[in-house]
């Protein structure tokens, strides 16, 4: 295996190298839970990955949301250059699952839009898994959901050598099976085509494809190939075409597997029947047969996984398998942000048992379907090797199931934990119109946090109104526009947002020195302790950072927090007095990121037009027109794949080519 090799240009800073130092030690002691409490700033996922360096065990990261994991993703990337780091999460830009509603007699069919690169990224997880050991996937809570067994997995795996014979014709036979889609014309992810003595295969979990040259019935030559340009990108002696899709099973065990589904039909046909329910036995006899029809003819049918307890040959109860059984049995995981992490993984099972017994009931799905399911939180517990709890904030579930909890509170910046006051919030407004001046004054910027997006709106609206530069966001602004507004409050295009909860994990903004808090001691989940632990937190950036709460009187979780973060204060300003520090606020790029978006894709469509175009000579008139259909698909592709900046660089191309 290849060793996880952290390549960074920083060294553990503050308390880093301690904390590392006791999760190690607590690992090979053979501790199954651990906790990291490190407070915002303190560079926990650097923590992170000196940690997978030191023990070198293949590592499962989960976050409680995309965002978050993405960002998680993309520093694992950087941290890990030379190892498999891989993102798991739900493949569905939208998802609405099937459900019935028996008080208004309303069957609401399953509705999803699937990502096709998330796609592809989930089945490049679970082939790393499959190849190596040095893998590192960040995932969300969505890995706890059911999975084709690694065993089948494995065994519908195609091995592929040069110089070997094989049967051509049981090998397309074969593709088929792993649901590879033949088309001889045009081959995209997914497909495969067979022109004379060559065949293509474009896999789906990969951004290139594979041509095998042969023989009559030789492999002579193995490539991988760029599938729109053409270009070959390496020669292979071997290669391992995997599943296109993670639900697939052998026809042998589909057909065997169609008796035991027709019985469980038989079975609770005849109870409906029995119970006087003959529309409900009438419409499942239906569904039924017509799904046992399709995975007869095709290996295949829509909504699949409804039977996946049968087709895995699980008995009715047992847990599924899912992501963390592709991990070996000694395996390390991260469960980031464990505070809103754990309660989401614990709620899954419940929310899913409810909607289906809808189903069950009113004849849409057999009783198998009970089975496809999330893991319960304890089924998912045994599955865990050895587990780290990382979050500002743990709960007591944490803390009481942890062998060790270690405290991250030294930032390497030097910064301290904002300093906090508590104001009456009887006229706030113009406490706060003051507060946001001296701020503006400063070129800083400033956070406000409300209960409700009424409240923020018209608070933007009046503060509008006396001449400030104000934004609010809120679950209701579509995503591209909140990393707008996130990315314009940085430059300083306007100088205050005001928000709800979407200002608490996971958003870095340095520039950010005053937060002010409305209705701080209203008891609830917005001002619980660990939300205002994490609101504070916000502010840890910047080293002018201050907190005001506006109440009217202190809470239990005011007071705790407020303690919280003086105890905090002491220790990291005693340890920057023993070394000489002096607290700096972080300095953070500002990027434009869809302006460099766009930039990226037009250089990465001119890039691939380049290399088309050194592949044929526009002065001579058929190369050319090759070399025009090749754009007109590749930039069709684009378009629909929704990369209109792409597609429009090559417009631009083909108009000048025509």
């Amino acid at each position: 295996m290849r060793a996880f090799e952290v390549v960074s240009s920083f060294e553990p800073a503050g308390d880093q190298e301690q904390a590392i130092e006791a999760l190690v030690d607590g690992i090979q002691a053979g501790f199954q839970f651990q906790t990291l409490q490190g407070v915002t700033g303190s560079g926990k996922t650097f923590t992170m990955a000196k940690i997978i360096e030191a023990v070198q065990m293949p590592t499962l990261v989960i976050s409680h949301n995309k965002t978050l994991a993405a960002q998680l993703f993309r520093e694992f990337k950087s941290f890990f250059p030379h190892n498999a780091v891989e993102y798991f999460v739900s493949y569905y830009d939208y998802y609405q699952p099937e459900a019935y509603v028996p008080s208004r007699d309303l069957y609401i069919e399953k509705d999803a839009s699937i990502n096709e690169e998330i796609d592809r990224l989930r089945l490049s997880a679970t082939r790393s898994l499959m190849e190596r050991e040095d893998v590192i996937i960040v995932a969300t809570v969505s890995c706890i959901y059911g999975l084709a067994t690694p065993e089948t997995y494995r065994s519908m795996t195609v091995n592929i050598r040069r110089g070997e014979r094989l049967d051509v014709d049981a090998l397309v036979r074969r593709f088929v099976e792993l649901q590879y889609e033949r088309n001889d014309a045009v081959l995209e992810r997914g497909r495969f085509r067979r022109r004379g003595d060559t065949l293509e295969i474009y896999p789906s979990y990969m951004e290139e494809a594979y041509r095998i040259d042969l023989d009559w019935d030789e492999v002579i030559r193995l490539r991988r190939f760029n599938p729109i340009s053409g270009a070959f990108l390496e020669e292979l002696d071997r290669t391992f075409i995997y599943p296109a899709k993670q639900f697939v099973l052998p026809y042998a065990v589909i057909n065997a597997a169609l008796e035991t589904i027709q019985a469980e039909l038989k079975s609770r046909y005849e109870l409906l029947k029995s119970s006087d329910r003959v529309l409900e036995a009438e419409r499942l006899k239906t569904r039924v047969e017509y799904d046992i029809e399709m995975l007869r003819e095709v290996g295949y049918c829509a909504g699949i996984e409804n039977y996946s307890a049968i087709l895995a040959g699980r008995k009715p109860g047992d847990p599924p398998d899912t992501l963390v059984s592709y991990f070996p049995q000694k395996h390390l995981t991260f469960i980031d942000e464990s505070h809103v992490t754990l309660p989401q993984i614990g709620a899954m099972y419940a929310g899913d048992h409810s909607r289906k017994t809808s189903l069950v009931e009113y004849g849409f799905r057999l009783p198998c379907a009970f089975d496809n399911r999330p893991l319960r939180f304890d089924e998912f517990a045994l599955r865990l090797d050895k587990t780290i709890y990382v979050s500002a904030t743990p709960n007591q579930t944490e803390i009481a199931q942890s062998s060790r909890v270690v405290e991250q509170i030294i930032r390497p910046t030097g910064l301290l934990d904002p300093i906090i006051e508590v104001h009456s919030s009887e006229g706030q407004m113009e406490d706060i119109y003051a507060e946001l001046c001296r701020r503006i004054a400063l070129g800083e910027r400033s956070l406000i946090l409300t209960l409700t997006k009424k409240m923020a709106e018209d608070l933007t609206d009046y503060l509008s109104g006396l001449g400030l530069k104000v934004r609010y966001i809120h679950s209701e602004v579509e995503t591209i526009e909140r990393v707008e507004i996130l990315t314009q409050l940085r430059q300083g295009v306007f100088d205050v947002l005001v928000g709800i909860n979407l200002l608490r994990e996971g958003i870095d903004l340095p520039e950010v020195s005053f937060i002010a808090i409305l209705d701080a001691d209203k008891v609830g989940f917005l001002r619980s302790l660990t939300s205002l632990v994490q609101i504070i937190g916000r502010a840890a950036r910047n080293a002018a950072g201050k907190v005001i709460m506006y109440a009217d009187r202190e809470s239990d979780a005011m007071r705790k927090a407020i303690a919280e973060t003086e105890r905090r204060r002491h220790i990291q300003t005693a340890y920057n007095e023993a070394h000489g520090i002096t607290p700096t606020t972080v300095k953070k790029a500002v990027e434009v990121i869809l302006s460099r978006r766009i930039e990226e894709e037009k250089e990465a469509a001119l890039s691939s037009v380049e290399v088309l175009r050194k592949a044929h000579d526009v002065n001579v008139p058929s190369e050319r027109k090759k070399l025009i259909a090749a754009l007109e698909l590749q930039m069709r592709d684009h378009a629909d794949r929704l990369e209109f900046e792409q597609a429009a660089a090559i417009r631009d191309i083909l108009h000048t080519l025509q």
